[in-house]
């Protein structure tokens, strides 16, 4: 008997729970998921003159990544579209507002090469400035309302509301004293102003304001995917294909530089007054505030990743000029290779380092560096060589490291090309790190250039690899 309860209860209560989640369960398999607002990444060239003009990288739409410039390009891609706002971002740092106002095409002898947008640049100090001298707006209370209230009575905390002011008796007329009923009795100065208010209602009513318009209009699509607006009823694709097309008349193509893609401020073989500023821009309506990811180093600090990461590059450039040599000598004739103890023995050849760039970032705020080291190497000529011999190749080399916890580099990228070998291993150049999808962590783009051309690619640091995310057509 007690074997029967004790099944029974369990039957029971398993029955109770199913009921229990039922509803739970039915709520999680019914409800569909958000559709996310899109995000467009773009790179905002900026003159020193102060202006500035956008090349469209790529957008994200419901969790994929698509090339900006042929997105919706029906003429004109969507990330292009005239009022569209992006805000500049240098790592992680809102440096103002470029408002995109019209596009064109790039031109060459071959054809078209890509899209840009010109604008409207907006620094963020300026924006401070100009809201700081915004005066507040006033509301004014038209004549006539509130007057049963009395004049306005000045009172202090704790006190009682004033009564209002008792209105004089009336005097007494005798019965006899009344005036006789006339036949067509004027219109009291009350009925005449009431009447008024009534024809101007219908009047009010045969022209409806524009609110009143508005409303008996049917409602916008919500569900259309937009882009950060400057203002409300943006222009449509073919209005801004019209505004390119006048401003592609009224002033010159100038061809972007497919190489070069540097940092702001740190373009090597030019002044900062005669370069252009590379920064990236992000356009989302609903998107997340930027985030600083610089890594704050003391110099000491600096110097000894600075020497640990040439020790790095410095294995690296050996490395692909041993192979090269290796390769060049099987082509023309065998060699013997070096005895071990020789090898052991020989004190490794350092090269010759030239525009040496390192930048640190914590990409995802745990206070764990990314470190980024770009630089140009020669190895140096032998005392065996002729002093006439060709000079060796100068290699070209980004790489990018993390430190963990333990204070111990690990490798995640290095990328060594020359000149001649552009063709099958492409150049990176940095361009910042930018929260691309909007999740808090930034990732790094770069610009791949090779002999033929370049393109975008954005990489994520996840532990010792480089996960690309997006990676544009060279």
């Amino acid at each position: 008997m007690t074997r029967g309860r004790v099944i029974f209860s369990v039957l029971a209560l398993g029955f109770l729970l199913q009921i229990a989640l039922l509803p739970t369960f039915g709520q999680v398999g019914g409800s569909a998921k958000k559709n996310k607002a899109p995000r467009a990444l773009g790179l905002l060239e900026l003159a020193p003159n102060g202006k500035a003009r956008l090349i469209p990288i790529t957008i994200l739409i419901d969790g994929k990544y698509y090339d900006a410039s042929a997105y919706k390009a029906d003429p004109v891609p969507m990330a292009l579209w005239s009022t569209t706002v992006y805000e500049a971002v240098h790592t992680g740092v809102s440096l103002g507002l470029f408002t995109v106002t019209g596009a064109l095409q790039r031109k060459d002898e071959n054809g078209p090469i890509g899209w840009v947008a010109e604008g409207t640049w907006q620094t963020a100090d300026s924006i401070k400035a100009k809201a700081a001298k915004k005066k507040p707006t006033v509301t004014s209370v038209p004549r006539g309302m509130n007057e049963d209230e009395g004049p306005p009575v000045l009172r202090r905390a704790g006190s009682e509301k004033p009564k209002p002011p008792e209105p004089p008796p009336a005097p007494a007329t005798p019965p006899q004293a009344q005036p006789a009923p006339t036949a067509s009795p004027s219109p009291s100065p009350a009925a005449t102003s009431a009447a008024v208010p009534a024809s101007a209602a219908a009047t009010a009513s045969a022209n409806p304001s524009p609110q009143e318009q508005a409303q008996d209009q049917p409602p916008e699509d919500k569900d259309r995917p937009a882009l950060k607006r400057g203002k409300a009823g943006a222009e449509s694709a073919e209005e801004a294909q019209k505004k390119a097309a006048a401003s592609a008349k009224a002033s010159a193509h100038t061809a972007i530089p497919a190489s070069g893609a540097m940092t702001p401020g740190t373009q090597s073989g030019t002044s900062a007054a005669n370069q252009v500023q590379l920064i990236p821009a992000i356009s989302d309506s609903n998107g997340p505030d930027p985030l600083p990811y610089t890594y704050n180093l003391k110099p000491e600090e600096e110097q000894q990743f600075r020497k640990k990461m040439l020790a790095m590059a410095a294995d690296e450039i050996r490395t692909r000029a041993s192979q090269q040599a290796s390769a060049g000598a099987a082509a023309e004739q065998p060699v013997h290779a070096p005895s071990p103890r020789s090898k052991a023995t020989a004190k490794p050849v350092q090269p010759v380092f030239e525009d040496v760039q390192l930048q640190v970032f914590d990409l995802a705020d745990i206070n764990e560096p990314e470190l980024i080291l770009t630089a140009k190497a020669r190895m140096p000529q032998s005392s065996r060589e002729k002093a006439g011999a060709t000079p060796k190749p100068q290699y070209l080399i980004t790489l990018v490291v993390r430190e963990d916890v333990n204070g111990v580099l690990h490798k995640a990228l290095a990328n060594v090309t020359d000149a001649q070998h552009m063709d099958v291993i492409p150049r990176l150049d940095l361009i910042d790190a930018v929260d691309v999808d909007g999740d808090g962590r930034a990732e790094l783009l770069f610009r791949e250039v090779s002999d033929t051309g370049s393109a975008f690619v954005i990489y994520r640091v996840i532990g010792d690899r480089l996960y690309p995310l997006f990676q544009g057509t060279l």
